[in-house]
């Protein structure tokens, strides 16, 4: 206990870092906005938006301050700037340039130079947190601390299950709402997966696949280098959540065996973390007592692959599609989205999330990606890759709720 309160008074002291997984706008330098290449086929790919027409639940507007603008470009990509509760009152990156082109593509004048500054505008309600992927969890409990909402890009943590208990805690202490943006809990066949679920019509799922397979041969930019070499189960949530976001379960012990890659990136002493593995896969027992199989892999020569299939004891599912007991399912589609959001990448999740957020702070409630989900989606990841490194020992993965 005394290490995690330590780590809590220490955050002051961080930067912002930039890079951003993910978004679709361009840089004020000009660039193409990012493609497959970078995003991979699934952060690309987006839908049709829910032909629902959506009833707002407030005419208030939260000041939002959106932070990051890396490679990327993820702090504009989920449309904050479009939704019509929200003004974005600042932005910030690191980099001037691209905390120029961030202020440009969310219509924002106001910039400040860190999320350190950022988060001292009393004026501000909430922020995004677009940053590097090792830094989410220091920035999210910073601006927790200054009494900000945080929606964070994912993952909620990076490797570290101390950091886990210390965003639990900096959530949970300070009544405010935190959401992970995890894409694939606002995919069309996770959310139908999650309506029937909840309806019982799977009965409890016995098993579950979740693949994220996104191969990167070539190296992505990445603020300080953090993707060379990344363990590829610190990176789980796009195929954890085909089990989490559909039952609201948890993953309670691991098994997991792994592949060396065929990177350089990845030979001895090529990263710093020290990581041999391209490809991770992991035999997990759920909270239910059924067993998930999460595939991570950096290897598979696929263009991109982020899905997953749910088999229930009253049914299963594949894509959209239920074969099962029961005969009348629920309504299975998205709800509304503001006529002025798009539905955005990575199957068309992008607005939903945002929405979401914004929902849930609106309506006091909790969010679909709260602080307990994000942290179960992620740290089973971090036990895994530990089992990994162990030649898939069984070990035990802590427990949120």
């Amino acid at each position: 206990m005394s290490s995690r309160r330590s780590f809590l008074e220490s955050l002051g002291a961080g930067s912002l870092g930039l890079a951003a997984m993910g978004g679709l706008q361009g840089s004020a330098r000009g660039q193409q906005a990012p493609g497959a290449d970078i995003l991979g086929a699934e952060g690309v790919k987006t839908s049709a938006r829910s032909t629902k027409v959506w009833q707002p639940v407030s005419d208030r507007k939260i000041r939002v301050g959106v932070i990051g603008y890396g490679v990327c470009q993820f702090g504009a990509a989920f449309g904050f700037q479009d939704h019509p509760n929200v003004t974005v009152a600042a932005v910030s990156d690191l980099f001037p340039d691209r905390c120029a082109g961030l202020a440009k593509a969310c219509r924002c004048e106001k910039t400040y130079p860190s999320l350190e500054e950022l988060v001292k505008d009393d004026t501000i309600e909430a922020v995004f947190i677009a940053t590097d992927a090792p830094s989410h969890a220091r920035h999210a409990i910073e601006a927790l601390k200054h009494g900000k909402h945080v929606a964070s890009a994912v993952p909620a943590v990076f490797g570290s299950i101390e950091e886990a208990h210390a965003l639990f805690d900096a959530v949970k202490s300070s009544g405010l709402t935190y959401m992970m943006f995890e894409t694939s809990a606002f995919h069309e066949d996770l959310h139908a997966m999650r309506q029937v679920y909840r309806a019982g019509a799977l009965g409890k799922l016995v098993y579950t696949e979740g693949e994220y397979y996104h191969h990167s041969v070539e190296q992505i930019p990445s603020y300080r280098e953090w993707r060379v070499g990344l363990p590829p189960q610190w990176y789980p949530t796009h195929a954890s959540a085909y089990y989490v976001a559909v039952t609201g379960g948890s993953f309670t012990e691991v098994t997991c065996k792994a592949m060396p890659s065929v990177m350089e990136k990845f030979r001895p002493g090529g990263n710093k973390y020290d990581n041999p593995f391209g490809t991770e896969i992991g035999l997990f027992r759920t909270s239910e007592g059924g067993m998930a199989r999460i595939g991570v892999s950096w290897d598979t020569f696929v263009p991109g692959s982020e899905t997953g299939r749910v088999y229930g004891q009253r049914g299963f599912m594949t894509g959209m599609s239920y074969q099962g007991e029961e005969k009348q399912l629920p309504d299975l589609s998205r709800p509304a989205l503001p006529p002025q959001v798009a539905s955005g990448g990575h199957g068309g999740s992008h607005g939903y999330l945002t929405d979401e957020f914004v929902t849930a702070i609106l309506e006091k409630r909790k969010p679909l990606v709260d602080v307990v989900s994000a942290l179960n989606m992620t740290v089973a990841g971090v036990v895994a890759h530990q089992s990994a490194l162990k030649d898939g020992e069984s070990l035990k993965v802590p427990q949120f709720a």
